[in-house]
């Protein structure tokens, strides 16, 4: 084992990510022993990650890691990478927290007489309390048609992708149109690239809505306060983000505008055969769902401003600037001179490591608020663990703070019981 590895510690934090160091960020505040176990590196999603156009989506101002704001002259505005890198960077050295990096996690398991055995790469160690801060980013998920794909055709998944040069010339299809593939089709639009876009269930958002951007908004409204335990919330956690952009300050993201310019829009993939994507007849539903929701959220607002009495420009609705003469069945690769393939289709979580009972039949954390139903196992970084912020830097510090403070009330009430146990005789 190596030296600098202790045999027991009163906790382990699995995952040095954001989730990680801020819950490391707490247990050092409160004086708990503890080691965070990393994989590859510290924070190594936002720096390994990312395309070189990369940008937050939501204001700077929401940066709000523990102990941590935002800390440039720019609250509304909207970071680059390498000022988010920055931003991240300085909160690492702030944290300092005690982080084997390149240290795999084999498993996590009970031990009979108390507490769990955690086995690793760099050695086994005992521990009273367990963080599990790997989030459900864990595998780029690409689905098996891939498979069924030309050789010559040049695929990778948004974590390889950086920027329209890495790509051989001719035409790209990005399959996706979540926050990823929405803002690197973008990119590749702009770059003067013949995109062809796979469209799916993700939902879209304005930036600016009446004066002001609409996450300003939204938190007036109170809209990062709800919690799963609201009515009809608890679905949230599987839902897809919102797509739109901060890049050159701000601005929406409008799959029917890039149609007019160009760009060629699908339903949802279902196959590839014969040299051909095949598609799900929904695009034109897949488009009208993503408006239904940019005007909701509008409305939203308008209540507020009217139930407020707030002074601001008039209210609008969204109209379709462009509709799909038909649903597209299929897509020659081919003959549409198509060498590139942008897998923007998410992730899966990897929790094989985890030998615990603490998940639901689909293979998700039952928890609260990343306090699960074995005493002294926690989960971190999930998105809408508790608000729709949990996994991101507006909230994830928030919910490290409770879920340390409860593992410091555990650690606490297992450090009387011998002594509880001694004066009742039992």
């Amino acid at each position: 084992m190596p030296h600098n590895l202790k045999q027991h510690y009163s906790a382990v934090v699995v995952g040095g990510g954001q989730a990680g160091l801020s819950a490391s960020h707490y247990l050092k505040k409160h004086g708990i022993d503890h080691v965070v176990f990393e994989k590859k590196t510290v924070a190594h999603k936002w720096k390994d990650e990312r395309w070189d156009a990369f940008c937050l989506v939501t204001p700077n101002w929401q940066c709000q890691l523990p102990d941590h704001p935002y800390d440039g002259d720019d609250p509304h505005g909207f970071m680059v990478k390498d000022e988010i890198l920055g931003y991240v960077d300085r909160f690492i050295k702030k944290v300092d927290a005690p982080v084997l990096e390149h240290t795999m996690v084999n498993s996590v398991e009970r031990r009979p007489s108390g507490g769990f055995t955690v086995e690793t790469s760099a050695g086994t160690v005992t521990t009273d309390s367990v963080v599990l801060c790997t989030s459900l980013y864990a595998r780029p998920a690409i689905p098996r048609a891939a498979e069924r794909l030309a050789d010559d055709i040049v695929q990778m998944h948004t974590v390889d992708y950086r920027n329209p040069g890495q790509l051989p010339d001719g035409a790209v299809v990005v399959v996706g149109s979540g926050q990823s593939g929405a803002q690197i089709a973008e990119d590749l639009h702009l770059a003067g690239r013949k995109v062809h876009m796979v469209t799916g269930n993700a939902p879209r958002c304005a930036r600016f809505y009446r004066g002001r951007d609409v996450v300003d908004w939204l938190s007036d409204v109170g809209q990062y306060e709800i919690t799963v335990e609201h009515d009809g919330m608890t679905k949230k956690k599987r839902d897809t983000n919102h797509y739109l952009t901060g890049r050159d300050g701000g601005r929406d993201l409008d799959l029917r505008k890039f149609a007019l310019e160009g760009m060629k829009l699908y339903g949802r993939m279902e196959g590839v055969s014969a040299g051909k994507m095949l598609f799900a007849p929904n695009l034109k539903a897949n488009l009208d769902n993503a408006d239904r929701v940019y005007n909701g959220i509008n409305a939203l607002i308008d209540k507020h401003i009217a139930a407020n009495d707030i002074d601001a420009p008039p209210a609008s609705v969204y109209v379709p600037l462009w509709e799909p003469a038909s649903d597209p069945a299929e897509l020659d690769l081919q003959t549409e001179g198509v060498t590139s393939v942008i897998w923007a289709t998410g992730f899966t979580p990897d929790w094989s490591y985890v030998g615990l009972p603490i998940f639901d039949g689909t293979g998700y954390p039952v928890q609260r608020r990343g306090v699960t139903g074995i005493d002294g196992v926690y989960v971190l970084g999930l998105p809408w663990l508790w608000t729709w912020g949990s996994g991101r830097f507006l909230a994830v510090g928030k919910d490290a703070e409770h879920v340390v403070g409860h593992l410091t009330d555990y650690l606490g009430s297992i450090s009387e019981r011998p002594f509880k146990q001694a004066a009742t005789g039992r």
